[in-house]
């Protein structure tokens, strides 16, 4: 993507020349998009004749679009910029090099590495000193006195490749991620009119003059002008924090902005403004998130009005780092980091604790043997000439202490659960989930609960209508028109036809023979497909009555969860058209159409004599029941904002059964969850008869279940106390035995969620998965665990709060997710249990040998070429483990179950105990034994031993085949069991035998090795092997028989999150286990600079605003005022005088919202200041007519 710097410039000079084109500039339309209602309406007729007008100007047909001509619209991207946001440049792999380079251990090890090499290459006077004592001595090792650099050399050798192993993993796991941005991106598509066409366009290739449909669900791409609207709310909370539903016409308010949502309604706009130029895009600028367009900014800042306004630079290192942070914080309401992550920060920051004292303890040991042994014991003098030596034995024992602690900190962690990851992120697009949260895929293997919704994902969303009831008859399937009225099919085809939305269509099938293709809303194209199959042609009746031509549109939405439509009658009077759910639409008539087509009362007892020998037989069949009815109006015109005025007294023409088919594979799909341990529950809007009847097919409940199933009014009874309000232990009595939720609002829906979430009845707490696809079911996404939205029929809204896409729709996906999530946590505690034991054996060889031999068995060079295989290469191989079926056939793990079962304990201690007996055998007697020289208490600069090289040679031998031992942790004999699936371990297990095979022979000095024969090459390799066979004997051992061992790892107790992060965002265990002093210090500097910024900025601010109170017409014009300041949503600050709080107080509304980068809306309540990292911006507009009065958005 081209840097925008590049285009500013250019575009500008261009915008003048061809200022006659088009009849307006990019600054003119931006400047318009800036105003609102009644201001904006002025604007628009005043200087661009009104609506239609502007689209002359802009040179495209309100109706048919723009042409699609290449020239044309390449020339309207170069004018009027193209819509994207250009992103903020990724980290160059030096960058991602120098912050590898920044972990202290190995900063600790460079240094080490540096004194080592410089001493190496001086030669002290001293040396030939007998009494320095232990410098080696013999002529013809005075070469190998020589080459003591060498060691040095190859710690920062080693320290190299971790480093770039380390920012090459950064870096690819930065480009999938990119790539999966990318793909995100590229799957949102708008609907776009062009040559009279409406066609699906990718949001990127819409331009200035473009005339967009727009419906509900939908998520803004760009800034437009109203052409048309029906019914139409949108939620602008996004953009200026305001909760309340903002009603658009084109008399009031024709204003539409870029990251809106639309919440009701449909229309058409003709866009006005896109990219950097909209107002999302222009919020987003100021943000830093496109760099180059900040630094023009700070120019064109610096040189306004003659004077230097200095501006606080948004892309300051830090900056990006708070953004970031930011961004992690506010991503989740509420919610914890991930349960995998927070039990493996704990357990890394213990384990790490541990280290860093056995470190520290050997270094001790080691300094104090040497010193007592060589002053006190054999009361040598500390002689002056002597000391670099000395310094060399120090620096020694202090690379072998920080070789302990890099040993102990099992840094291949956070490498193993990034690379499982992202394998499974890969291989789970191949499954039709894509995930847009990576922590969301390793939730989903704790997940204990699934709340599904119907249509389309446990059915086939393929609805067709195939009973009805019409003039006092039930036809069982689709009758002939001609055993109808035609007054009657008149009705029903004019209500079907003009009272659903004009962009649902049913198209002939792709191939020959196939069905026919649905458009748009699937219950309405099963109304359509009804009217077809009654041989009458909606489109006749469309092109009657155009979309224009309608005079008010009470468009579907979950509160009315019916639609209707008003249209003038051709001598006077107005007919409306009614649609939905039977029940509801029946209660709101009192007439029905008999058999002659002639209206007839229809009273309560008629009507609950159709429910019962209509609608419950056809709901009992798991038909879904549509109600269609009308009224006509003939006094005068009706107050159409009164709508319980206007939506009764009905007409019922004819109520139809559509049915969904379920899709065939989803019984089988909950019958693995059920055997997984997982409850699958049903949420939906249809009727408690239908969806019994669906929920049965599926297999959700199974007659003789004495299971649940409520309908919303019936659930709200049960739940909620006197005055309204949920009652935690009124749900907890519920939800366990709930299947099926019917005729549910998305409140309802977010009620369940919630109250199972935070509910602690049963043995653990449960984690919860939720569907959906409207817009009003957000919410319930966000405040699930893991919130999957449907890739086809689901609404951008949805998307946006979602953590998975399913691109199929499809529930079975949703099972092959939880798979994938519980081969990660699987696989994390495979490299576990493998780490660990590793981990175990080398810091006590260490510790014991350092402490005995005063010289460490394993080298400072083998042990960073052990962490090497043993964390990196251990990772790839067992976090790359495919899933397989018996994951499926035990229970989930849920929130608490610690990361090391005691099973895998056993494992640990057991292996570690075979592999310390045999390297301690080999140290004390492993010369006797292959009869050869001992190793032990080598003088300085020795050549290396046969003695030690086995040693090493059979550790990392014996951590091979323990790799092996590791690829099954619940106690399953067969270890190699589909070994040859996995293809990526058997090439890590063999590369590393070569590699191995390499060093000892060909390594020499670097590694301390030295060659061995082929009989002590077959010991090595035997003792091994006997890895194996002594993992055959541990899993005969009964772990309940253990009762000593300990699990390790667990998950955050429910008690310590609420007392720890009152108030955090998102509650981040790493910074539970660190914060305590020192993070509190940094945040308070932090606070109090923040607050004297604020204070300053506002004083200058509030003086300029008083001197000059119309100067801040613009939302740029006031960014580029000193009071865009940052303001953390802490307390007031005290500092300002009481005048100077009040303007406060009035020009800006407490803080609400926060602008996520994505769009993504997050309430904001901090009630704890030190626990919040979040700095907010505020941008505050003093002049009432300002276009935002208050803007919060997060840097």
């Amino acid at each position: 993507m081209t840097n925008p710097t590049e285009h500013a410039l250019p575009a500008n000079s261009i915008i003048e020349s061809h200022e006659g084109e088009f009849g307006c500039t990019v600054m003119d339309l931006r400047k318009l998009m800036e105003l609102r209602s009644a201001d904006a309406i002025n604007q628009i007729n005043v200087h661009y004749g009104g609506v239609m007008n502007l689209c002359s100007r802009l040179k495209t047909n309100p109706v048919e679009g723009l042409s699609g001509n290449p020239a044309d619209l390449e020339k309207r991207k170069q004018l009027f910029g193209q819509n994207l946001i250009p992103p903020k440049k990724p980290k160059t792999f030096l960058e991602l090099v120098w912050e590898a380079l920044q972990d202290v251990t190995l900063i600790i090890l460079e240094i080490a590495a540096i004194i080592s090499l410089v001493l190496s290459f001086y030669r002290p006077p001293g040396e030939e000193n007998e009494q320095c004592g232990l410098a080696v001595t013999s002529p013809e090792d005075e070469g190998e006195a020589e080459a003591g650099w060498i060691e040095g050399a190859a710690i920062l050798f080693s320290v190299i490749i971790v480093v770039l192993v380390t920012a090459f993993n950064d870096w690819s796991k930065e480009k999938q991620f990119r790539g999966l941005q990318n793909r995100i991106e590229k799957e949102q598509k708008f609907s776009v009119i062009r040559n009279g066409h409406i066609i699906q366009l990718p949001v990127a290739e819409i331009v200035v003059g473009d005339i967009a449909q727009i419906k509900y669900g939908d998520l803004l791409p760009a800034d437009g002008i109203l052409i048309q609207g029906n019914d139409l709310k949108i939620d602008e909370s996004s953009l200026t924090g305001e909760s309340d539903h903002v009603k658009k016409s084109l008399e009031r308010d024709p204003m539409l902005l870029s990251g809106t949502h639309v919440m009701e309604g449909s229309g058409r706009m003709v866009v006005t403004a896109v990219g950097i130029n909209s107002q999302t895009g222009i919020i987003f600028t100021l943000l830093g998130a496109s760099e180059g367009e900040e630094e023009e900014k700070k120019k064109k800042a610096k040189t306004q009005d003659g004077v230097a306004l200095e501006i606080q630079p948004l892309n300051s290192q830090e900056g990006i780092d708070n953004e970031e942070k930011e961004k992690k914080a506010a991503k989740l309401p509420k919610k914890e980091k991930s349960v995998l992550q927070g039990k493996l920060t704990r357990l890394a920051v213990q384990i790490g604790k541990a280290g860093l004292i056995m470190s520290a303890i050997t270094v001790l040991i080691l300094i104090l043997y040497f010193v007592i042994d060589n002053f006190v014991i054999q009361r040598k003098p500390w002689l002056a000439e002597c000391t670099p030596i000395y310094v060399q034995y120090f620096v020694k024992f202090f690379i072998i202490g920080i070789t302990v602690l890099v040993v102990a900190v099992p840094e291949g962690l956070p490498l193993a659960v990034t690379i499982s990851l992202a394998y499974s992120v890969k291989k789970m697009m191949k499954d039709n989930n894509l995930v847009r949260h990576l922590d969301a895929c390793e939730t989903m293997g704790n997940a204990t609960a699934i709340c599904s919704d119907k249509t389309g994902t446990l059915t086939m969303n393929r609805m067709t209508v195939v009973q009805a009831y019409i003039g006092e008859t039930r036809y069982h399937q689709i009758p002939s028109p001609d055993v109808l009225v035609p007054k009657v099919l008149d009705l029903l085809v004019n209500g079907i036809s003009i009272n659903s939305a004009y962009t649902s269509k049913v198209l002939p099938p792709e191939k020959e023979g196939g069905l026919p293709r649905q458009v748009g809303n699937k219950t309405e194209c099963a109304l359509l497909g009804f009217v077809t199959d009654l041989k009458q042609d909606y489109h006749a009746v469309r092109s009657e009555v155009p979309e224009e031509k309608l005079y008010k549109v009470y468009t579907f939405n979950s509160v009315r969860k019916s639609m209707s439509t008003v249209i003038e009658k051709p001598r006077s009077g107005y007919r409306m058209y009614s649609k939905g759910a039977s029940e509801i639409i029946l209660r709101k008539c009192n007439r029905i159409l008999d058999k002659k087509g002639e209206a007839v009362p229809f009273k309560n007892k008629d009507r609950d004599e159709m429910v019962r020998t209509v609608i419950e037989p056809m709901a009992s069949e798991g038909l879904r029941t549509i109600c269609i009815a009308y009224r006509d109006f003939n006094d005068g015109e009706p107050p159409w904002d009164n709508e319980s005025e206007i939506l009764t007294e009905l007409t019922c023409i004819a109520v139809v059964g559509i049915e969904d088919p379920v899709r065939p594979e989803v019984p089988e799909a909950i019958a693995k969850c059920k055997r997984a341990g997982i409850t699958v529950r049903m949420v939906t809007g249809d009727n408690i008869n239908t969806a019994r009847a669906i929920a049965t097919k599926c297999g959700i409940v199974t007659p003789g279940d004495d299971f649940l199933c409520l309908e919303g009014k019936e659930f709200n009874r049960l739940i909620r106390n006197e005055k309204g309000e949920v009652e935690q232990e009124k749900l907890d009595k519920i939800w366990p035995k709930l299947r099926v939720l019917a005729r549910s609002s998305p409140t309802d829906k977010h009620t369940l969620v919630k109250g199972i979430i935070d509910s602690t009845v049963g043995e653990q707490r449960q984690v919860v998965a939720v569907t959906g696809d409207g817009t009003n079911d957000g919410p319930a996404l966000k405040k699930a665990d893991v919130g999957f939205a449907m890739g086809i029929a689901g609404t951008d809204v949805a998307k946006e709060a979602s953590d998975i896409i399913l691109t199929d729709d499809n529930f079975t996906s949703i099972v092959k997710a939880v798979m994938w999530g519980r081969n990660v946590y699987d696989s994390i505690s495979k490299f576990l249990q493998f780490q660990l034991t590793v981990n175990v054996v080398a810091v006590i060889v260490a510790f014991t040998g350092a402490c005995i031999t005063q010289d460490s068995p394993l080298k400072a060079v083998q042990m960073l070429w052990v962490n090497l295989i043993m964390d990196t290469f251990a990772s790839l191989a067992l976090a790359t483990e495919p899933p397989t079926d018996s994951l499926l056939k035990r229970r989930p793990y849920g929130r608490n179950k610690p990361l090391i079962s005691r099973t895998m304990m056993k494992n640990i201690l057991g292996h570690a105990v075979y592999q310390l007996t045999v390297i301690f055998f080999l140290v004390f007697a492993g010369e006797k034994f292959f009869d050869i020289d001992s190793g032990r208490r080598a003088p300085l600069h020795s050549p290396p031993s046969q003695h030690y090289t086995i040693i090493f040679n059979t550790f990392v031998l014996m951590q091979l085949f323990n790799e092996i031992n590791s690829r099954k942790i619940h106690g399953e004999r067969n270890v190699f069991s589909g070994i040859f699936r996995n293809l990526i371990f058997c090439s890590v297990v063999l590369g590393t035998f070569v590699s191995q095979i390499i060093i000892v022979e060909f390594g020499g000095k670097p590694f301390s090795c030295t060659n061995l024969t082929l009989s002590q090459w077959f010991w090595c390799l035997f003792i091994g092997f006997g890895e194996l066979l002594w993992g055959q004997v541990i899993s005969t051992i009964p772990t309940q028989s253990l009762k000593f061992l300990k699990e390790a790892g667990h998950g955050t107790t429910k008690e310590e999150i609420t007392k720890d992060a009152e108030g955090l965002d998102e509650i981040d265990h790493a910074e539970m286990e660190l914060r305590r002093g020192q993070i509190l210090w940094f945040r308070g500097l932090n606070r109090i600079q923040t607050q004297i910024k604020v204070v300053k900025a506002f004083h200058s601010s509030l003086h300029e605003s008083i001197q000059k109170p119309k100067n801040q017409n613009s939302i740029h014009n006031f960014m580029t005022h000193p009071e865009f300041a940052i303001d953390e949503e802490g307390p007031r600050t005290p500092l300002l005088d009481e005048q100077e709080e009040e303007t406060f107080e009035k020009v800006s509304k407490p803080g609400t919202r926060m602008l996520l980068s994505d769009g993504e809306v997050t309430p904001q309540a901090n009630k704890n200041n030190n626990a919040v990292d979040c700095c907010q911006v505020q941008i505050v507009a003093c002049h009432s007519d300002s276009p935002l009065h208050s803007l919060e958005t997060s840097v």
